[in-house]
């Protein structure tokens, strides 16, 4: 019986072209051969034919090989970046969430309203208007939490009625305001990293999620989350966001091996267990799930400590993407097979020989 032939990485990139998947963006940049100019993997311009296409792994390598950044996509600029003009009425938001600003207030700074509308569907998935009542909301609720009185919170948020308020606090949070104080708060944000945007959240202890916003299971992560820890997930600033991207920043940049932001992953004993245990795999190594049970002590639990793998909720920072197959071969990995060869590839680049030597290859 003949074995399909599996798509080279080639085949699979212009797959991605085609289909402007926003999952691949980071990945790698096309230059086409035609009209001498790269683009990101969303590009919205014609495409061209798989002959008329090189791929690279880094702008950088597609302008040295003579390629001009694409008008269209603008493939130089941050995915997801975030405007100048969108990052100041962010700002102001952020300092009093009862402000409320309405079309005539953006007209006014000469901003068209379609436009930070468009912008806020795309990055956030919901409507500018949508996410003034969140942050809205979000502050109320930790007032309430800190103790002020429910009635002086709703109006100080901005609300005409007390009745208004408490529609749409439970509408966020699926209980009243008077009964929120026995909830605790799991912030949330959006990060965009070289692999595509991720979320993470965090609670006092540290960071108690990263994950990538595509991830199959995501849903099921939050609401795991929110019943472990008796929470309510808040969009938000945390203390720990900052440090987390600036360390993501500098890892994925070749220049950071180990994470200094505080964590916080509850689990069973055995899952904590399974967890240190992958935070001890070194950077630029692999190791297989009989080799973390040998590390456990537990050789006979190697489907257990699999299962434990998929159950981290804390991506990169618990290095799951280490642990491969027996035979070297690449695994299951929630973030999908092609981060996790990316993330490899990307600490191998930047390890020492000495330090690969003996280690297991992984395959693709």
């Amino acid at each position: 019986m003949e074995t399909a032939l599996q798509p080279t990485p080639d085949e699979i990139f212009y797959q991605a072209l085609v289909a402007k998947d926003v999952s691949y963006e980071g990945t790698f940049i096309a230059g086409v051969k035609t009209t001498g100019i790269f683009c990101r993997p969303t590009c919205t311009a014609r495409k061209p034919k798989r002959e008329n296409v090189e791929f690279f792994k880094t702008t950088k390598e597609a302008i040295l090989h003579g390629y001009r950044p694409c008008k269209v996509c603008s493939p130089l600029e941050k995915m997801g970046e975030t405007p100048g003009y969108i990052q100041e009425i962010l700002q102001e938001i952020s300092r009093d969430p009862s402000v409320k600003f309405k079309d005539w207030d953006l007209e006014q700074r000469g901003i068209e309203p379609s436009k930070i509308r468009r912008w806020f569907l795309k990055n956030h998935g919901i409507t500018f208007h949508a996410y003034q009542r969140m942050c809205r909301i979000n502050s109320a609720f930790k007032k309430i939490q800190s103790g002020e009185a429910v009635t002086a919170v709703a109006f100080d948020s901005g609300y005409d009625s007390l009745s208004g308020f408490t529609d749409s606090f439970k509408s966020i949070f699926g209980v009243a305001p008077s009964l929120s104080k026995e909830q605790r708060i799991i912030h949330l944000t959006r990060l965009q990293t070289p692999l595509g945007t991720m979320y993470a959240s965090a609670v006092e202890e540290g960071i108690c999620l990263l994950e990538f916003t595509d991830r199959r299971m995501l849903e099921t992560e939050f609401k795991a989350l929110t019943k472990l820890l008796n929470g309510t997930i808040v969009q938000g600033d945390s203390p720990y966001f900052a440090q987390l991207n600036h360390e993501l920043e500098e890892y994925f940049a070749g220049q950071r091996k180990t994470f200094t932001v505080p964590l916080y992953s509850p689990g069973t004993p055995f899952q904590q267990q399974v967890w240190q245990v992958l935070q001890e795999i070194p950077y630029g190594t692999t190791r297989s799930y009989k080799q973390q049970s040998i590390a456990l002590n537990n050789l006979g639990a190697i489907r257990a400590v699999a299962q434990a793998n998929g159950m981290n909720r804390i991506s990169i920072l618990i290095p799951c993407h280490r642990v491969i197959g027996e035979d070297g071969s690449l695994t299951g990995y929630g973030g999908g097979l092609w981060r996790k060869k990316w993330l490899l590839d990307l600490e191998r680049e930047h390890t020492p020989v000495e330090v690969k030597a003996g280690q297991q290859v992984a395959l693709f």
